[in-house]
Order: C-alpha cells, then structure tokens, then sequence
C-alpha cells in the first residue's frame, strides 16, 4: 500500500498502556528519540501490538508545528530535535524539511512562520508531534 503520509519512521514498541477506549503505545524510533503514540484499544488489539513490535510511526505534515528553543508548559509530549534541510514556499504556506536522528521530516506550515521563526537551512529546529496525531502501521 502506498500513502501519501511522507512522515514515517521506523521504530520498536517499548510500552502499551491500555485504557477502556484508548491507549498510549511508546515506541523507541530508529533514531533513539521516544515518540507516544495514542491510539485506539480496538487498534492496538487489531494491529497485534506488544512491546518489542516493529512499527512505523506516521505523522502527516500539517500535524508537526516547529519550535526554534525549547517550550516549557506545553502538553505536547513529542518533541524531535533536528536540523531544517530545506524549504519550499509558496504564497501562503511552506513545506519545511527536517533532519531528524534516523530519519527526515517534512513540516507544512505557513510562510508567515518560516520568516517569523526566522527558519533557513542549517537552522535547529524541535519537532512537535501530539501524540493523537501519530498513527502506528506494522511491518
């Protein structure tokens, strides 16, 4: 099947937290970074996931918003460290590449943004990723 989610990153269940409808799936990404992921019960059972599961975290470009530093007093979990590596603008929005330990994002956000952040090439970046925005597939 393809997708056309350019984010995926492969990684490993490290923990499943179960709830009555949902629950929290950690996973350790190729890179070494934690990623959380919440995700359905019903999700978790279908997909067969324990701990020790490959799996590849997907995240869409519009669910990844950049930080320059680091931001205290967010409930936002996921958090990536990487490097920008490239941008594409257009009239309202950018697509902003990321280098990430094991991994590239892409981050679509506004071109208001990328001048405001002042973001360029070689600029350090955080990734933040809310954990009801990743999706687990199996490999």
């Amino acid at each position: 099947m393809s997708l056309s989610i350019r984010n995926q990153l492969p990684g490993t269940v490290t923990a499943v937290t179960p709830g009555e409808a949902m629950a929290t799936v950690k996973v350790r990404l190729d890179g070494g970074q934690e990623l959380t992921a919440a995700i359905t019960s019903e999700a978790v059972e279908e997909l067969g996931l324990a701990e020790g599961s490959a799996v590849r975290a997907l995240v869409k470009s519009t669910e990844i918003s950049l930080a320059t530093g680091p931001v205290d007093g967010l409930s936002i979990r996921n958090r990536l460290p990487g490097t920008v590596t490239g941008i594409a603008t257009g009239g309202a929005m950018a697509s902003v590449k990321v280098s990430v330990e094991g991994g590239n994002l892409t981050s679509a956000i506004t071109k208001d943004a990328v001048t405001d952040l002042g973001l360029g090439t070689g600029t350090a970046v955080i990734a933040l990723i809310k954990s009801t925005e990743v999706s687990l597939a199996t490999v």
